[in-house]
């Protein structure tokens, strides 16, 4: 089972990816330790840090014209990874 799902490319993230921060969607039962090695293993980086934040699913409402769709997005798990200085992880060199 893969920890990493995906990595996380957004404008906040991003502009941390010059300081050596990046994000990534996690499993929601990984811990910190498991995360650390995983990353460390696939990109060949140091890990210094990190921080995990876990988002609840939100209560969606949809009107269509036949009926009303409730229903839940999806809960989700979010590493921020600190990396040492001068190591990169190039997630655009995979696309």
């Amino acid at each position: 089972m893969d920890i990493l799902k995906q990595p996380l490319i957004t404008e906040k993230v991003s502009a941390g990816n010059e300081k050596g921060t990046y994000g990534f969607i996690v499993e929601k039962t990984a811990d910190k330790t498991q995360i650390k090695n995983t990353v460390e293993k696939k990109y060949g980086v140091k890990v210094v840090s990190i921080r995990t934040m876990r988002y609840a699913a939100k209560h969606k409402t949809r009107y269509t014209k036949n009926k009303i769709v409730s229903g839940f997005t999806n809960a989700y798990k979010k590493a921020i990874v600190q990396v040492a200085d001068g190591e990169v992880i190039d997630f655009y060199g995979e696309i």
